[in-house]
């Protein structure tokens, strides 16, 4: 009995001193983890959206608090003003979220485009949410009314892959729903 609770001691602190390292690593690399998703996930999604800006949006992003939780907002800006920003939605696919970057002018009344940050989806057919005829349907889209043709929109959906475009479109729509909230803050958050 008393090896028995022994092996138990010994066995409880290796687990105890493993979890420790475990967390402490996790901590001091959290920040080096979500500058390099920055950087390499978003950052090339931003460029897909934005072409006419001198300013770093990774690194002048901002974060806003909403009731459903805080949104990491990427500027562009042009001279030192603001000319667009774009922040990250989610929608549902065929193999789980399709994660949507997605750009406004500053007034929020069209479109920057969009840009896919992450996805599940079938290789030829809802992986084809990336390819520039999709995604380019949304430049300068006017942010009163987007859905796909067969929802009355002007959207052309992939064929083939109508849950990967109905994901794609509902993550924009989040999105508008979202620049609503904040628009009133973005006008005084980047000024010097």
């Amino acid at each position: 009995m008393r090896e028995m609770l022994k092996m138990i001691f010994v066995l409880s602190l290796i687990c105890g001193l493993s979890g420790l390292t475990l967390a402490t690593v996790r901590q001091a690399t959290s920040e080096r983890i979500e500058e390099q998703v920055m950087t390499y996930v978003q950052g090339p999604s931003l460029k897909q959206i934005f072409s006419n800006y001198d300013n770093n949006p990774v690194k002048d992003r901002k974060t806003f608090d909403l009731p459903s939780g805080p949104i990491t907002v990427f500027p562009a800006m042009k001279d030192g003003k603001l000319t667009g920003v774009a922040f990250e939605t989610f929608g549902k696919g065929y193999g789980g979220n399709i994660g949507v970057m997605v750009g406004f002018v500053t007034d929020g009344s069209k479109l920057e485009g969009i840009g896919i940050t992450t996805l599940k989806e079938t290789p030829g057919l809802g992986a084809r949410v990336v390819e520039p005829e999709f995604r380019d349907q949304f430049s300068g889209h006017s942010t009163d009314k987007i859905a796909l043709k067969k929802q009355g929109g002007n959207i052309a959906a992939i064929s083939g892959a109508t849950i990967s475009s109905t994901g794609t479109v509902s993550a924009v729509n989040e999105a508008v729903n979202i620049f609503n909230q904040i628009k009133d803050k973005l006008p005084t958050a980047w000024e010097s």
